[in-house]
């Protein structure tokens, strides 16, 4: 029991352990930008956004609440080759369900429509947990202190909240977004897939960051027209706006 509590009291607080936190964060918000894209698609299947945001907010509480779970047994899950199995073929459905979805009147496909937010919150918690099965075992990689591994998995899954709301609203805007995030969500399912079948054959580390960064270039490479068109009019708006304001000053200054 000491030893257990000895293993999470951070009993060696120094620079090589605020190093190693740097790294557990960096990697998190890395690896968690596809995470981020598809539970923003999963709470953008509501159509009111207050509730999205609050699918969001009780779905990563859930989901954090598993993570932490997931970190205290991890040395005991990673030994079935089940929980990532099962972990693979749900991201690969997620990839596969988005994929095959009929697409709408302007040509983009969209992912899942849901009823209700209790309908929502399972689905983002779970999908979290499928992404947490390669990331908290990259972090155990990393360093084998559990109270660093929980202080970056909680500074991980506040920034996935902020990373989830702004894909909500990037979604809308750049047309090969949701589609880059889908792309890499099945790497880490394929990752994940490799790792069932054979423990030592791994999808290195720098091969799927590099892939995240290039495939989120291409995401970020084409905003929707309609998008761009809203632009042009705000920016037109305010120029008018900049330009007629000294007009409108000098004329209260001749009435003065």
């Amino acid at each position: 029991m000491l030893d257990r509590f000895s293993d999470f009291y951070p009993h060696n607080i120094g620079i090589e352990t605020g190093f190693l936190l740097l790294i557990l964060v960096a990697l998190e918000s890395v690896l968690s930008a596809d995470n981020a894209i598809a539970l923003a698609s999963i709470a953008q299947g509501l159509s009111d956004p207050k509730i999205q945001r609050q699918a969001l907010n009780f779905g990563l509480l859930a989901a954090f609440i598993l993570r932490i779970a997931l970190i205290f047994t991890a040395t005991w899950v990673i030994n079935f080759w089940q929980f990532q199995l099962i972990g693979a073929l749900y991201l690969l459905w997620l990839v596969f369900q988005y994929f095959t979805s009929s697409e709408g009147e302007d040509n983009q496909r969209s992912g899942p429509k849901y009823s209700s937010l209790w309908q929502t919150i399972p689905i983002i918690a779970m999908t979290d947990l499928a992404f947490s099965l390669d990331s908290v075992t990259t972090a155990i990689a990393v360093s084998s202190e559990i109270w660093l591994i929980v202080t970056g998995a909680t500074i991980g899954i506040v920034a996935l909240r902020f990373m989830a709301g702004l894909f909500i609203r990037w979604l809308d805007e750049y047309v090969h977004l949701e589609d880059a995030g889908y792309i890499t969500v099945g790497l880490v399912g394929l990752r994940l897939l490799l790792r069932v079948f054979d423990a030592d054959f791994v999808l290195p580390e720098w091969f799927l960051i590099s892939s995240v960064v290039v495939l989120f270039i291409w995401g970020f490479s084409l905003r929707k027209p309609e998008t761009e068109l809203e632009n042009a009019v705000e920016s037109a708006t305010s120029n008018e706006a900049e330009a007629v304001a000294p007009i409108q000053e000098t004329e209260e200054v001749i009435q003065d």
